[in-house]
């Protein structure tokens, strides 16, 4: 029997796996499919932030594995990574588990460098985790239980994240939240549509979010946050910096012996499979090439949605002997939100913004969810909490 290792249960290795589970193998033997991620549970990435308002729970957004693999035959093993053997087509496993294997995918994404100014791996935090959640909601419930009468919160970044980040806090605290944004670019969401910049320019001037732009941290203390602006350094008092600027390659990627880029992702063909390993494939923030039209494809959230339909269809077409198709991006648009019940959308001709821009958002991240069974219930607990809150 085959094995197929699948290395990262995000958006890439989690529905490359349920792909790979759907897909005919009559007249082949179907093979073992394993999925291996460091955590027990799949992060629906966008909707992460909700849960600083109580807008959304963690179930929602954080199936387990366990939950969403039942009855689809792929086996899940919760291990972080040890090393990856390319000659003996080998996986070792923190487990002390070795897998070999007939075809890899990895999957593994990003993660958030924290090492790009002093002070930074001590005092601030990241967000892209549920753990990162907790923390950062740990640390909000203390400073809202103390008698301080400001809770002053900076953000490193003005991409989606940072901007994000900065609406909910700005919705959660109130008059008493002082929320900071520090970008080094002239403006943000640089990389964003026009429309969306500008209504996320709108919601951050109305939630009174100060946005400090071409300036860099230079520097953080437990309590101080020292930014350089044009040679000019201004030290300002802070209680929480979150960090939400970049993305690099996990050391265990970055150590392999594959073509890469200079900034560490692995070199891709069209057919998502790795320059020069055809049994590998890769996808999402890990990878980097082009499509079968020649556009370089993004290393987000919806591109490696996109790849993980693909990525199976190949892995299956290459285990029998069919032809694997070249990969074609669309890009469907960017949405966000900005605060309790409001977001940004613009994309497929359409513009949108406040609260049909939130439910519209909702609708479509809704039916992106991992499985059928988890969207039916995330749907039904949408519909019926509003109705159970008015008759409280």
């Amino acid at each position: 029997m085959s094995r197929i290792c699948i290395l990262g249960g995000g958006f890439g290795g989690l529905y490359t796996a349920l792909r790979l589970s759907q897909l005919p193998w009559v007249g082949h033997s179907k093979p073992e499919i394993i999925l291996v991620d460091q955590r027990d549970r799949f992060i629906f990435m966008p909707l992460l932030y909700e849960l600083l308002t109580g807008e959304l729970q963690a179930w929602e957004i954080a199936p387990t594995y366990v939950e969403l693999l039942a009855d689809t035959g792929i086996h899940f093993i919760q291990a972080s990574v040890e090393t990856i053997q390319l000659p003996d087509r080998r996986v070792q496993l923190s487990t002390g588990e070795s897998l070999t294997y007939d075809r890899l995918v990895l999957a593994m994404g990003g993660e958030t460098p924290m090492d790009l100014a002093p002070g930074v791996q001590d005092y601030a935090l990241p967000f892209r985790t549920l753990e990162d959640a907790y923390q950062l909601e740990s640390r909000l419930q203390r400073l809202e239980n103390s008698d301080r009468d400001k809770i002053r919160v900076a953000i490193a970044g003005a991409g989606y994240s940072g901007i994000e980040l900065a609406c909910q806090l700005a919705a959660r605290l109130g008059d008493r939240g002082r929320i900071r944004i520090v970008e080094m670019a002239d403006r943000i969401l640089r990389n964003s549509p026009p429309f969306n910049r500008q209504v996320a320019e709108k919601a951050l001037s109305d939630r009174g979010v100060w946005v400090d732009l071409e300036t860099t941290i230079a520097s953080i203390t437990a309590d101080e946050l020292t930014l350089s602006y044009k040679g000019q350094m201004d030290t300002l008092p802070v209680d929480i910096v979150l960090w939400t600027v970049g993305t690099r390659v996990a050391p265990i990627i970055r150590d392999l012996p594959l073509p890469k880029t200079d900034r560490g992702q692995v070199k891709i063909s069209p057919t998502l499979q790795v320059v020069d390993h055809p049994e590998i494939f890769a996808l999402g923030d890990l990878a980097s090439g082009v499509d079968a039209d020649g556009q370089f494809v993004p290393a987000t959230a919806q591109a490696a949605f996109q790849q993980a339909d693909y990525a199976g269809w190949n892995l299956w077409a290459s285990l029998t002997h069919r032809p694997l198709l070249p990969f074609k991006y669309q890009h469907l648009g960017e949405m966000l939100t900005l605060g309790t019940d409001e977001a940004a959308l613009a994309g497929l001709g359409l513009q949108l913004s406040g609260f049909p821009a939130h439910v519209a958002r909702r609708m479509i991240y809704l039916f992106r969810m991992p499985t059928l069974e988890h969207q039916l219930k995330v749907g039904m607990s949408w519909i019926t909490r509003p109705l159970v809150e008015l008759l409280r």
